[in-house]
């Protein structure tokens, strides 16, 4: 009986793992690359050198996990959308906020899973994105279409996501580079959008929501 691993095709899909959690990132990579047609060819804990990891690496497709430290899965997809065109990204998190959905197409990405997909449907997706396909969990899909789209501007965002540690009013202008009046406009504005009756509040529901 012939104990060797079986030989990899011809055609195999260069695969980069991008996710903080070491472990995750690891078992992602063994499951992956039991697959014949599937190496992992690079790991990062973050997106932060993203772009030269595809280019070095040759990578065809991205698996980039959204919260990381320093450069997050959104960030690092319109990164590569930027540099690497040819790089599919994948997104796989264990946060299914609807607000996410949007944001990852937004960026760029191909496909939106959740970590608790089978792995023989994760090696499917790896190959479908591959080949040009866009893909979402269907229950996640149908999910976010019950939610409405992420009704804050850009600014509304960065200026809630320094709310959220419930930062002074003063400390957010300094963070922002605006004036104490302009951070109480904007942060009005969002309270109103969101229906909260507070910054900390509006913070809270824009993040249960993947809008920051």
């Amino acid at each position: 009986m012939n104990l060797e691993q079986t030989p990899r095709p011809t055609e195999v899909i260069r695969v980069l793992l991008a996710d903080d959690q070491a472990l995750v990132r690891g078992a992602l990579a063994a499951l992956l690359n039991l697959e014949p047609d599937i190496e992992v060819v690079a790991q990062a804990g973050d997106g932060s050198n993203i772009v030269t990891l595809a280019r070095e690496h040759r990578v065809q497709v991205a698996l980039l996990d959204i919260q990381m430290p320093q450069v997050d899965g959104l960030a690092a997809a319109s990164l590569l959308r930027e540099s690497v065109p040819d790089c599919k990204v994948l997104i796989v998190t264990t946060f299914d906020r609807p607000g996410y959905l949007r944001a990852a197409f937004d960026a760029g990405a191909s496909a939106f899973l959740v970590k608790d997909t089978p792995s023989a449907e994760l090696a499917a997706a790896v190959r479908r994105v591959h080949s040009g396909a866009h893909l979402v969990d269907p229950s996640f899909a149908a999910q976010s279409l019950r939610h409405a789209p992420n009704p804050l501007t850009e600014r509304e965002r960065e200026i809630l996501s320094h709310a959220q540690s419930g930062a002074p009013v003063a400390q957010i202008a300094v963070a922002v580079f605006l004036s104490v009046g302009t951070v109480r406009n904007h942060l009005s504005s969002a309270i109103g959008k969101i229906g909260a009756v507070n910054r900390i509040e509006a913070a809270r529901l824009a993040h249960e929501q993947g809008w920051i």
